[in-house]
């Protein structure tokens, strides 16, 4: 009896050892049709819509102040991806991106913001919902219900922008009193030109302006845009970091896509994973060590979870296939996915505004510009100290098994004696 125990206690171990190896390997979005990316996307919405439906988005609100809208904003914008990969998923793209817009367009999805600011609610609520709400109009197509409405929001977006910019000649805006993030005004700015290619609206001085003033403002350290700056002049008063660059360059891409690709390699130089095995993003630039906070939350090791999760997204934009491979193959191997009854969740769905971000950056693509491509990543061999592990774990197992099942050790085997 203990036999049989002990060989099948190893052979689940294994069995869980080659699902875990399987999965460092799965293909990133790059390597899929646009119909593939859908099908994946599917099980992870579908958790995610019974998680919301289930007051998911009110937990993740007690986590971090902005836990609400994104578990609504993430899950439409993921929608809308999904419909343009795959048209046949078209109607049923729009329908639930609209039930997320029509949440995120609320008196619940504004609580937390401030009417009294320009624009009013800030710029993070205001950059977000009119981007939820241009891509569903450019999923729509001509004849949008939405589209005046876009219109009409974009133009005061725009109009903040440009008495900031000819005020005090900042690039910058407000999200909550007193208090700016440049990866709010570049959601914000990317969502003021996508909506005026949608409406008609030529804006491309504003842009302009606004790259030349965001440009003058860069982090000295590593020349990329900081991570929080002066509310009045939009100076910086902190240096880059993950968890903001990685938001600044999934806009950025729909912004100016050439400026977009340069930080995105500056960025990968400078916060790539130096761990072995773990080819996340760091929060903070090679050799800065600082704790994480309520904007990166937990660093395991100087890396981000978060951020590293968003950055996914990031190398699907900039055609960085070893990247998106690398951080593909790490979100499965490290996250313990389960697929079960139709949905799919990471570590047990404990976090589910964690599987929207990833649900994000898994179905990823270029609003507009063209095809981009990049080489940042590491090789295959970042999966080589997880074979190691492995391997180190089931070879005692297996010679215990073998052991236990009668097998003598090598060097060892019987042999027939005189009498």
């Amino acid at each position: 009896m203990l036999r049989s125990v002990v060989v099948l206690f190893v052979l689940m171990m294994t069995s869980v050892a080659g699902i875990e190896l399987s999965r460092l390997h799965t293909g990133s979005p790059l390597e899929r049709t646009g119909a593939e990316v859908a099908a994946d996307a599917l099980p992870r919405l579908a958790f995610l819509r019974e998680a919301l439906d289930g007051g998911s988005a009110r937990d993740m609100q007690a986590l971090f102040p902005e836990g609400w809208f994104f578990s609504y904003a993430l899950y439409g914008l993921t929608w809308v991806d999904v419909g343009a990969h795959d048209p046949a998923l078209r109607e049923r793209a729009l329908a639930e991106a609209r039930w997320a817009l029509s949440h995120v367009d609320s008196a619940d999805g504004r609580a937390v913001f401030d009417a009294a600011l320009d624009p009013p609610y800030g710029v993070f609520y205001q950059g977000w919902t009119t981007w939820l709400r241009a891509g569903v109009v450019g999923l729509a197509g001509p004849g949008a219900p939405e589209r005046d409405r876009l219109a009409a929001d974009a133009q005061a977006l725009a109009a903040a922008f440009r008495r900031q910019l000819d005020t005090t000649g900042s690039p910058f805006l407000t999200a909550y009193p007193g208090q700016a993030w440049p990866c709010d005004s570049a959601v914000g700015i990317a969502a003021v030109r996508v909506a005026g290619t949608l409406t008609g609206t030529d804006r491309s001085a504003l842009v302009a302006d606004w790259l030349r003033a965001a440009g003058a403002r860069r982090d000295p350290a590593t020349r990329l845009l900081p991570h929080t700056v002066d509310p009045g002049t939009g100076e910086p008063t902190s240096g880059a970091r993950a968890t903001s660059q990685v938001i600044i360059l999934r806009f950025l891409r729909d912004v100016d896509p050439a400026l977009g690709a340069r930080d995105w390699a500056v960025f990968r130089d400078r916060f790539a994973s130096d761990v072995p095995g773990l080819p996340g993003v760091r929060e903070h630039p090679l050799g800065v060590d600082a704790p994480g906070d309520v904007d990166s939350g937990p660093l395991f090791r100087g890396l981000s979870a978060s951020a590293s999760a968003v950055a996914l997204g990031d190398a699907v934009l900039y055609g960085d296939r070893p990247a998106a491979a690398a951080l593909t193959g790490l979100a499965e191997g490290a996250g313990l996915a389960v697929q079960w009854d139709g949905t799919r969740r990471h570590l047990g769905g404990a976090l589910p505004v964690g599987d929207a971000f990833l649900a994000w950056s898994l179905a990823a693509r270029p609003w507009t510009g063209g095809d981009l491509t990049a080489a940042t990543g590491p090789s295959w061999t970042w999966r080589l100290p997880w074979y190691a592990v492995f391997t180190a774990l089931l070879a005692p197992a297996w010679l215990l098994a073998l052991v236990a099942a009668g097998v003598p050790p090598l060097g060892r085997a019987k042999t027939r004696g005189r009498s």
